[in-house]
């Protein structure tokens, strides 16, 4: 379980079958599945997604999250979409003020991510029966977004643009590193060993390096006095989207 994607592809598998819960522990590369009934059924259903799974042991147990705790998971994952969302809606206003392709992109990127959040939601406590038809969408929809970001950047690279405006694209970033940070923070308090909410830290752990790398396009714009540096900041991250949402359409097969 070293890539985070595994656990989509897993719980995807199951979603049909019999069981409580699942816990994954990343570091040992280990799955606990809490179920009713035979076990045989779901190995046999991870073992033909070819991750080299192997059934260690099975022993009753009653270590079961109680509904307290689904509650503290679902409000952290509410609490960061939240801040993802409303600074997507904060950059993409300002991207297209300051005629910054770097802010724009990471607009998309944070709407990519409470996209993501949003998905995470579902997989708190069971597996949605409709996971699939949810993840397709959102796929499509962020593809959409980073082909959309990736023409205008080529459109941008042609043509006659005019110098962005750096101090629009420091300050808003610095405000988005914060609620990258906040967000970090919050995840990060959660402690869960659940791979959905580990995936969720990496995440964000990545928009914080997204945002430095815009903060440090303003930089060089103002140094260059050139669009250069936004436009190429802004093709890394429309990059970076593109990728997530392949990703996210393979899971949906």
């Amino acid at each position: 379980m070293d890539c985070p994607s595994e656990e989509n592809m897993i719980r995807m598998k199951l979603e049909d079958e019999n069981f409580v819960k699942l816990d994954f522990d990343i570091s040992k590369r280990n799955l606990y599945v809490y179920h009713e009934g035979d076990i045989a059924t779901i190995f046999n259903s991870i073992k033909v997604l070819n991750l080299g799974a192997k059934l260690i042991d099975s022993v009753e147990s009653d270590d079961v999250l109680v509904d307290d705790d689904f509650s503290k998971e679902r409000k952290m994952l509410w609490t960061v979409l939240t801040i993802n969302f409303s600074f997507f809606v904060l950059e993409i206003i300002y991207g297209f003020i300051a005629k910054s392709m770097g802010l724009v992109a990471d607009s998309l990127d944070m709407l990519a991510d409470a996209t993501v959040y949003g998905l995470s939601l579902f997989a708190v406590g069971h597996v949605a029966t409709k996971k699939k038809q949810v993840a397709k969408f959102s796929g499509y929809f962020q593809l959409a977004l980073a082909l959309f970001g990736i023409t205008e950047v080529v459109r941008r690279f042609l043509g006659f643009e005019e110098v962005p405006s750096f101090q629009t694209m420091v300050i808003v970033s610095l405000f988005a590193l914060i609620g990258n940070a906040v967000s970090l923070y919050v995840l990060q308090k959660s402690k869960s060993k659940e791979i959905h909410m580990q995936a969720s830290m990496i995440f964000t752990s990545n928009d914080v390096i997204v945002n430095i790398g815009v903060i440090a396009a303003g930089a060089f714009v103002f140094a260059t006095n050139s669009k250069y540096p936004d436009l190429i900041v802004g093709a890394l991250v429309f990059l970076l989207v593109t990728k997530g949402a392949f990703r996210i359409l393979h899971l949906a097969k």
